[in-house]
């Protein structure tokens, strides 16, 4: 990869089609986040269905403690919470 600025939300498809992995897909139907290590030890992730649209980027240490947080149920209010549904507008 040439060397190019990296940065919060740059679109993903700059940091190029090669190196990214789904450690977290599963029977949700393709969609899911992707992850890059990149070469200064940070990780970009991105969502599968939409893979030109923005990439975070963490630190190595933040993404170390997002795993272990995860790993000792720190996040696990967000699958407690009922999932946001959209509403139609009817029109009469």
């Amino acid at each position: 990869m040439d060397r190019i600025r990296i940065y919060n939300g740059m679109p993903a498809k700059e940091l190029g089609s090669e190196g990214w992995h789904k450690p977290w897909s599963g029977g949700n139907g393709g969609e899911c986040v992707e992850a890059m290590r990149l070469g200064d030890g940070r990780v970009a992730l991105r969502q599968s269905t939409d893979p030109d649209g923005p990439a975070l980027i963490y630190t190595h240490r933040e993404i170390v403690s997002f795993i272990e947080g995860a790993k000792a149920g720190d996040a696990d209010f967000l699958l407690s919470a009922a999932p946001c549904r959209r509403t139609e507008r009817r029109t009469a």
